[in-house]
């Protein structure tokens, strides 16, 4: 069902709150200080059943210019505007303001709703919509409805109400299926239930018994109850007014400004990038660091504004800027905001959330401003490309890339697939949780990687290659989850562009290749060791007798680690062949006899205990045996 939220602007005293109660039967002034001065001062809230079935929350807000703040809290999740004018007076100053702050955050439907007109002839109803017709012209009213009506004697409320009807069916659905998200504007106590706040749900829905978060606090609560014009339901969406009962939550926790919405989904920030718009009627241009209050949702930051393109603002100018917050905002991209000065209190801007969680920067970096337009107009498989190259080096899932968007985006997965399916982003399974990242990630790491195993290699021509945990290190930080890592290099692999053995990794055309010298000290080395079978020469007895050392222990330490020799403790050190048939001489002894113990593997080996007891460590380090007491078992067997 698509829902819609109706609301009211205009001038003090010019029959807001009448004209609601003549259209529903239901008054929204519920202060009693609202009720003995005759104005609103708060929000005031109600539904409105329609012709056709259709039913409409109504969001009316204060006309008065002291609570011009309370009016953008509600005007702000507005499908449709119904701007009331008072027939005996005209557009007034505050029907200007509250005119350019409905443009200023996108409201694109609306009815001009003239009332008052039992107090007027028709002679003069005419004048004014002769001077209403010019007023809007070029603007989102330039074509819209003008009712004459009197809420005291009910003339022209019939029409206004078929009208209301009938461009609420041209409303554009609202985003139900994204992530919940509700500003909050109200939030109070109920005796035996604790706290509870009001909104309009701008994007999802939400059913009770879910678990929500509140931000900026990130107090993490439970949904008790929800209630839609004043009926208990099981769950609210996109579009609706409500008020939801919250559990385990203090009042102090939660209040106008905020947002409820899923958990670990935002990211509040003290700074946002944003596109602003600089209203013609300013006296003055806008200059940096300027200090403005801003309202975005249902909340008012005190923030500066840096320019990041230019040096100041002229009226009617559009430019990038950064706002710099005195505290933590809750935002998404393309949110729309109003600037209003800091004293006196004027409207004098608006503008588009771009980046919603953002780093200082310094102004006129053209890279980062080519970023912004790249996120102010871009297409989603754009916008997702570029966060993707940006964010890779932190591995993340599509829940981090939501968060990183800093927009409500529907079908993140099958946007991220579809970049996949076009070999623009790379998709990586890693422990629970499936992880992406962009093709240039994966070409700058090999070119890393290349550099720095090209200089390895000619400095360790007979080493297999780099350790894989030093180029972990070097090359991808510390944080990457090893599954992520090995993953990465097997890709890598399967490009060609390297070789992983075992724990080392080396060029993908990489081989050891020894000159006749070094393979002349490779025969004698392995003659030296094959000939002592499991009585071998000390590694520091071989040396002392080379004149090139420096040329013998690279050839020694190559065999090592390409396993040619293998050393199971210092000094203990045997040729493949005989250690593999170690290991076959110990289990069958084992088979045979039950169990072995070092007097016999030295039997077994026709060696020195020094080396049985180094082969039997060994193994019980492999676990190929297991120690009981002064013996050894098989370890599968024990």
């Amino acid at each position: 069902m698509k829902h819609i939220i109706i609301g009211t602007a205009g001038h003090i005293d010019h029959g807001k709150t009448t004209l609601i109660k003549a259209l529903t039967g239901r008054e929204t002034d519920t202060l009693k200080e609202e009720k003995d001065r005759g104005i609103s001062i708060n929000l005031g809230f109600t539904y409105f059943d329609l012709p056709s079935g259709r039913r409409a929350g109504i969001i009316d807000v204060p006309g008065h210019e002291k609570f011009i703040k309370n009016m953008l809290a509600g005007i702000s999740s507005i499908d449709v505007v119904l701007l009331v004018i008072a027939a005996d007076e005209g557009i007034m100053p505050q029907t200007r303001e509250h005119f350019e702050i409905l443009q200023l955050l996108n409201v694109k439907k609306g009815i001009i709703v003239l009332t008052k007109s039992d107090l007027v002839d028709a002679e003069w109803i005419e004048m004014i919509k002769g001077d209403l017709t010019q007023e809007f012209k070029g603007t989102f009213l330039e074509n819209a409805p003008i009712h004459a009506v009197s809420s005291k004697t009910k003339i022209g409320l019939e029409a206004l109400i078929k009208d209301i009807d009938k461009i609420t069916e041209e409303v554009a659905a609202k985003d139900t299926e994204g992530h919940f998200r509700l500003p909050v504007d109200r939030a109070f106590t109920i005796s035996g239930f604790g706290s509870v706040v009001t909104g309009t749900i701008i994007s999802g829905r939400v059913k009770v018994g879910d678990t929500i978060e509140v931000y900026p606090s990130k107090v993490v609560t439970k949904v008790r109850g929800i209630q839609i014009h004043d009926k208990p339901e099981g769950f609210g969406e996109a579009g609706q007014r409500c008020a939801i009962n919250l559990a385990n939550i203090k009042l102090s926790e939660i209040g106008r400004g905020d947002v409820v919405s899923k958990v670990n989904i935002m990211e509040p920030s003290f700074s946002i990038d944003c596109v602003l718009y600089y209203l013609k009627s300013a006296k003055k241009p806008l200059v940096n660091r300027q200090r403005v209050r801003l309202y975005h949702g249902t909340d008012e930051i005190l923030c500066r504004v840096v320019i990041l393109d230019r040096e100041e603002i002229a009226p009617g100018e559009s430019a990038y800027v950064q706002l710099r917050l005195e505290k933590q905002i809750n935002a998404q991209r393309n949110d729309r905001f109003v600037l209003r000065s800091y004293s006196p209190m004027y409207t004098i801007a608006g503008g588009m959330v771009i980046n919603p969680s953002a780093d200082k920067v310094k102004r006129f970096n053209e890279k980062y401003i080519d970023d912004l337009k790249i996120k102010e107009s871009g297409t989603t498989e754009n916008i997702l490309e570029n966060t993707l190259s940006k964010l890779s080096g932190d591995y993340p899932d599509a829940n981090v890339i939501l968060k990183a968007l800093g927009k409500n985006e529907q079908g993140i997965e099958d946007k991220l697939q579809t970049l996949v399916d076009d070999n623009i982003i790379i998709k990586l399974t890693a422990l629970d949780k499936t992880i992406y990242i962009h093709k240039d990630f994966i070409k700058q790491k090999i070119e890393e990687i290349e550099r720095i195993l090209t200089v390895y290699h000619n400095e360790n021509p007979l080493k297999g290659g780099m350790p894989k945990e030093e180029i972990k290190n070097k090359i991808f930080g510390k944080n990457i989850k090893q599954k992520t890592y090995d993953e990465l290099l097997m890709l890598m692999e399967e490009r060609n562009a390297i070789k992983v053995y075992e724990k080392y990794v080396s060029l993908y055309d990489f081989w050891i290749q020894y000159t006749n010298e070094q393979e002349n000290l490779r025969k004698s080395i392995i003659l030296a060791y094959d000939k002592g079978r499991y009585n071998t020469p000390k590694y520091s007895d071989l040396i002392q007798s080379e004149k090139d050392k420096k040329n013998f222990k690279m050839v020694f330490d190559s065999m090592i680690d390409n396993e040619q020799l293998v050393k199971v403790a210092e000094d203990c050190i045997f040729t493949k062949d005989h250690y593999e048939n170690s290991k076959t001489l110990v289990c069958n002894y084992i088979k045979e006899n039950g169990s072995i113990a070092a007097s016999s593997a030295r039997g077994v080996f026709d060696t020195s205990r020094k080396f049985a007891v180094a082969l039997l460590e060994h193994f019980d380090g492999i676990k190929l045996t297991k120690r009981v007491e002064n013996d050894r078992i098989l370890y599968k067997e024990s």
